[in-house]
């Protein structure tokens, strides 16, 4: 299993501070195959280039799948780099991006769960393609301004507490 993780906006650490770095940790625990990791190589600043990120993840499981037939994935996404996964995925919302790229549904099979947090897009009542419903848990803390109608700022960095949760759902989904 191959977790692809697109950090939030100027988040530090490998697969990002808040989300992706402590909920890889759990699901190296919980996951029942083997697992790898993946940080989306895209700028996660202030220029939103989530364009160039979904292109970084298609490539990447393109690669990946050409590699590893039988390897899954889980997609992960936090903030800004839940965009990216939307948009690698196809969600309407983020198809005017510059630059996006949509996963083929050859390689959509093979995506296990997809796991949001702080969800731009979710804020917009906009949800991932139909074909991705059942397999997607997308968390917005109370008070979020980002995926919700919050006016808490601290609530968008404070997921730790839907970390658990997170990592059960994608193991209920391998």
């Amino acid at each position: 299993m191959d977790v692809v993780v697109a950090r939030g906006t100027g988040e530090p650490g490998w697969l990002g501070e808040e989300v992706g770095d402590p909920l890889y940790g759990m699901l190296q625990d919980r996951l029942p195959v083997s697992t790898s990791s993946y940080r989306v190589n895209y700028p996660a600043d202030y220029r939103f280039a989530v364009g160039a990120g979904s292109a970084d993840l298609v490539g990447h499981l393109a690669a990946q799948a050409a590699a590893c037939p039988d390897q899954e994935f889980v997609l992960v996404g936090y903030s800004q780099g839940a965009a990216v996964v939307h948009a690698a995925l196809g969600t309407g919302v983020v198809s005017w991006y510059p630059g996006r790229v949509q996963l083929p549904g050859d390689l959509g099979t093979r995506v296990a769960a997809v796991l949001l947090f702080g969800d731009p897009v979710r804020g917009l009542d906009w949800n991932v393609p139909g074909a991705y419903l059942s397999r997607t848990g997308d968390w917005c803390t109370g008070g979020d301004p980002i995926c919700g109608s919050g006016m808490d700022a601290d609530a968008h960095v404070a997921y730790g507490s839907d970390l658990v949760e997170a990592a059960n759902f994608a193991a209920d989904h391998i």
